[in-house]
């Protein structure tokens, strides 16, 4: 077995023991691989191994790897930035985008999603240190987006997506799944994204249903820079 599906088995590994210690079923744990800035030829190993979805941060670097994977039944994610001069391809292009911070972009992606392709699924993405470095909408606005998402037709609102300041993952990883569970009942989601490759476990024990792990399956990241 190789490196990369030697990655995967370990990383599985971890979210069923987090989950069991959790008390929660491991297969309510769903996991994304984050490829940015990987290789197609990993990408295809990883899906070799039984690895359906991946993250991407760069939408250009994700059209690439799109079109070179083609041949594969692959689900794209966005976990990066969405800028809204960029909604028209990730709306035609991608299965999800984790990282929805304001109506117009939500809207955009809406109006710009093909007839006939399914909803697109989306994620409001929380800053709850409200750091100035990171996007996302406070936790006092998420019911407010929600509720404009909800009413897109073309979307389908599947939950929160949250990164924590280093340090306070734990703390804020409660806070994201308290504010996730409260508003549950209202907007019937269902996905909460918290949780990477040196987080997990926190994160799957304050409820996250999907973990974004890049470096603990592909190894370290190189530097690419998105196109304007």
């Amino acid at each position: 077995m190789g490196l990369i599906p030697n990655n995967l088995q370990a990383v599985k590994a971890r979210i069923e023991a987090a989950a069991r210690a959790a008390g929660r079923d491991p297969g309510a744990v769903r996991l994304l691989a984050v490829s940015k800035t990987h290789a197609p030829a990993l990408v295809r190993e990883a899906a070799a191994a039984g690895q359906r979805a991946f993250g991407e941060n760069y939408v250009q670097e994700a059209l690439d790897k799109m079109a070179a994977l083609a041949d594969l039944a692959l689900e794209w994610h966005l976990v990066g930035p969405l800028q809204s001069n960029k909604t028209r391809v990730v709306a035609e292009r991608f299965h999800w985008v984790h990282t929805v911070d304001r109506e117009k972009v939500a809207r955009r992606l809406s109006e710009q999603r093909p007839a006939g392709m399914a909803p697109l699924n989306v994620l409001v993405q929380v800053n709850a240190s409200g750091e100035a470095s990171k996007s996302g909408v406070a936790p006092a606005q998420v019911a407010a987006l929600a509720a404009a998402i909800a009413g897109m037709k073309t979307l389908r609102l599947r939950g929160l997506m949250s990164i924590p300041e280093p340090g306070a993952a734990q703390s804020r990883f409660r806070e994201i799944g308290e504010l996730f569970q409260g508003l549950r009942g209202e907007f019937s989601w269902d996905t909460l994204s918290l949780g990477m490759s040196d987080d997990m476990e926190a994160a799957i024990a304050a409820g996250s249903t999907m973990v974004r792990v890049g470096t603990a399956i592909f190894g370290a990241r190189r530097e690419v820079r998105d196109a304007a």
